[in-house]
């Protein structure tokens, strides 16, 4: 009897029997994973004649890694340097390492145990995966993100991508040590954030905006009654007095769904002193325009765009594909009464994260929002191996805002937008 076949079977046994274990939450994942030794060193001991001790043990941890925790990526969970994992069916497993996309030699033995894994993810959530609803975002207690897409949506078999949490990234210390950023932009934002500047972070997926945000947002003070607003929770606040807020899918009849700007609105009645939204994506952005301009200060929300002027151009379509009968000139002017600044963060070529752009919105200009760089990253070289070199500069420009900070108690020496 081969290895594959034999564990397949250890495994069939073992969830015939014992499934009760399986979905034990109130012990640690180390007791979990002592009692469902035992239990399977029981189930292998009748062929332990015929079968190598070392196979044996290989079949116990590899039950118990699948188990216990994520079955054959369990050590790339585990893995520090691995930020991104990428399952694409049964016998395709990517991980991202320092900015590059890799194959892995990892591969599940079945669609089942893919499944099987799904579900281990799906157990502690509201959230589900199958035929009427085939795909899912949830988060792992860890922080980790995960989207889930199966067939036949996905041709090639189940679909699983994980955006690990880091919990190396905590303070702007640990930013600038990863050159996402330097210091006089740390500080400048640090100001922003306890000055309660309203800010939007724009990226594209996997450009780190929600890490940059978590950071960031542990710099509000222990105090202040801070709603979270997401469609799938990612942000943990150390602050205590946090209240986190998450959409609902519809159910099974299409009915009960709960939306971003369901949430929005009725955050507005919780007394919030602040209001984070996870990612605007639709008509909440008027919403958000309009709480931050009736005294909501101090408002964090991201948005999927490749640069400034993108935001506005994806801030004015969200408005106007909402059916509400405003101008893009009022847009505009919604957009500087009540929004002051936009972090842009990209991934470059060489796989590094960088804050590439803070840019205040500074009245309006021929109808339209004023955009001014006030940090920026700039390129010198591509050189070998794709490696970008380049410097973080300052444009000379102050923010227009830099009163409101002085007036809130927030110290920031004006010599940091010297020109370089």
């Amino acid at each position: 009897m081969t290895h594959q076949t034999l564990k397949g079977r250890v495994r069939e046994d073992f969830i015939a029997r014992y499934s009760s274990i399986l979905y034990k939450s109130a012990g640690n994942k180390t007791e979990v994973a002592g009692t469902i030794r035992q239990i399977l060193e029981g189930i292998l001991s009748q062929p332990r004649g015929v079968l190598k001790e070392q196979d044996r043990e290989n079949i116990i941890n590899e039950l118990v890694d699948e188990f216990a925790g994520f079955g054959p990526i369990e050590k790339l969970m585990m893995d520090q340097e691995v930020t991104e994992i990428m399952i694409n069916g049964t016998h395709n497993v990517y991980v991202e390492k320092h900015g590059k996309k890799l194959k892995t030699d990892i591969k599940f033995d079945s669609d089942q145990q893919l499944m099987y894994v799904i579900q281990k993810i799906l157990a502690p959530t509201r959230r589900r995966v199958d035929e009427t609803q085939p795909y899912t975002d949830v988060c792992l207690p860890d922080g980790s993100r995960v989207n889930i897409i199966i067939p036949p949506l996905a041709l090639d078999g189940p679909t699983i991508t994980i955006r690990k949490f880091l919990k190396v990234i905590q303070r702007a210390e640990d930013l600038i040590s990863l050159d996402t950023l330097d210091k006089r932009m740390a500080d400048f934002l640090v100001a922003c954030i306890r000055g309660k500047v309203n800010m939007i972070f724009a990226g594209a997926t996997g450009s780190g905006k929600t890490t940059t945000v978590g950071v960031l947002s542990s710099y509000i003070e222990n105090d202040e009654r801070t709603i979270v607003i997401e469609d799938t929770a990612e942000l943990h606040l150390a602050q205590d007095h946090v209240v986190r807020l998450e959409t609902k899918t519809p159910n099974i009849e299409g009915k009960g769904e709960i939306s971003i700007r369901d949430l929005f609105k009725n955050s507005l009645r919780m007394r919030p002193q602040r209001i984070i939204l996870g990612e605007i994506r639709s008509a909440e952005a008027l919403d958000m325009l309009q709480a931050m301009c009736s005294g909501h200060s101090g408002a964090l929300s991201v948005i999927h765009a490749s640069s400034p002027q993108e935001v506005m151009h994806r801030i004015e379509t969200m408005i106007l594909m909402s059916g509400i009968p405003i101008s893009l000139e009022a847009i505009h002017r919604q957009i500087s009464a009540s929004l002051n600044l936009i972090i842009q963060q990209d991934q470059l070529a060489d796989g590094s994260r960088k804050i590439t752009r803070i840019t205040q919105i500074n009245g309006l200009k021929n109808g339209w929002s004023n955009l001014e760089d006030i940090f920026y990253y700039e390129i010198n070289d591509v050189v070998e191996h794709g490696k970008v070199s380049g410097r973080f500069r300052a444009t000379g420009i102050q923010p227009v805002f830099y009163p409101l900070l002085a007036k809130r108690g927030v110290m920031l020496p004006r010599e940091i937008f010297d020109k370089d």
